[in-house]
């Protein structure tokens, strides 16, 4: 299958990567990125492989290497060194002002007839206080481990 995204590195860029190579102390991420666009530079010696070649080179998934060789494309050198954007970025549910409620709540006294606070007495505590729409569990025992606080736990503090 023909490369979709050639790469073409000047002089200066290539130097660039091979000092990274050399001084070894970049991460193994950063190194095995400029593996893979040195061996797919069709300026430099070789005109460039393949990435199969690539791939069986540097040890690594065909993905890792397409991936690498769009973002420097796209993006520059410099983008296509660093790890992957994690695709998503998901807002926080609780604010300040919800996560000083939740931790209020949970250091409290548990609701009747109940021995302490479960996760989701907590969640549905917060929704029926509306500090949020909804929540789950989950983000409940997120924001309370961030907060080194667990409501079963028997030395909290």
């Amino acid at each position: 299958m023909p490369k979709k995204h050639h790469i073409g590195l000047s002089e200066q860029e290539r130097a660039q990567l091979e000092g990274v190579l050399r001084k070894g102390s970049a991460s193994a991420l950063r190194q095995r990125h400029a593996r893979i666009l040195l061996l797919a530079d069709t300026h430099g010696p070789g005109g460039g492989r393949d990435d199969a070649e690539i791939v069986h080179a540097v040890q690594t998934c065909r993905a890792t290497v397409e991936r690498v060789r769009r973002i420097c494309v796209e993006h520059g050198l410099e983008r296509a060194l660093e790890p992957k954007d994690p695709d998503r970025n998901y807002l926080r549910k609780l604010d300040g002002k919800g996560e000083a409620c939740l931790l209020a709540l949970s250091c409290g006294a548990a609701p009747e007839g109940r021995a302490r606070w479960t996760l989701r007495l907590l969640a549905e505590r917060l929704v029926e206080l509306e500090m949020v729409e909804e929540i789950s569990y989950e983000a409940v025992r997120r924001t309370l481990k961030k907060m080194n606080s667990s409501p079963g736990k028997k030395s909290n503090g």
